[in-house]
């Protein structure tokens, strides 16, 4: 996995994983200002590969904040001093990334993190658990045991690469 695989990696987050850069994604008006907000921290594990195939973990962090729904939503990511790193802003018929200056479009968000990720993310799933329902996805497991705390952790096992996602929430 390169760097900008890394840095794209966070998108998951998301939802997973997975919001406008310096540049804007779009108009924040195109989000009804009830829509659901979280901020709060960020870190991503995810089992990769070197060049030569020797197994590697890659792990990213930052700040967040996510407002929408898997529907249509904006997510930016946050460098630990607060400048934007990556933004990603989608609705039910596209999604843009812009990280780094650079653009780029996608049918939707789920096709941009596949993408991105090489893996399927589920992104309905991700948004019940931001919600504090413990719903499954295949392959993956969340522990919403302490999301009064606003803490999440989910991880991936099946199929490769496993990943950890921990999330926790600005109360």
């Amino acid at each position: 996995m390169t760097p900008r695989s890394g840095i794209l990696v966070w998108c998951l987050a998301v939802v997973f994983f997975i919001a406008g850069c310096a540049t804007s994604t779009g108009s924040k008006s195109q989000l009804d200002i009830n829509s659901p907000l979280w901020q709060g921290r960020m870190a991503l594990t995810v089992d990769a590969f070197d060049a030569a195939g020797n197994p590697k973990k890659q792990s990213t962090s930052a700040g967040f904040e996510l407002r929408g729904t898997a529907a249509s939503g904006e997510l930016r990511l946050f460098t630990p001093l607060g400048s934007t790193l990556a933004a990603i802003a989608w609705t039910p018929t596209k999604a843009v990334l812009t990280a780094r200056g650079d653009t780029r479009e996608f049918a939707s968000l789920q096709l941009l993190l596949t993408h991105m990720l090489g893996t399927n993310i589920p992104v309905t799933t991700f948004f019940a658990w931001l919600n504090g329902q413990a719903e499954q996805a295949e392959g993956w497991q969340v522990d919403l045991s302490e999301r009064s705390q606003g803490k999440i952790l989910a991880q991936r096992f099946d199929p490769a690469p496993a990943a950890q996602l921990k999330l926790v929430l600005d109360q």
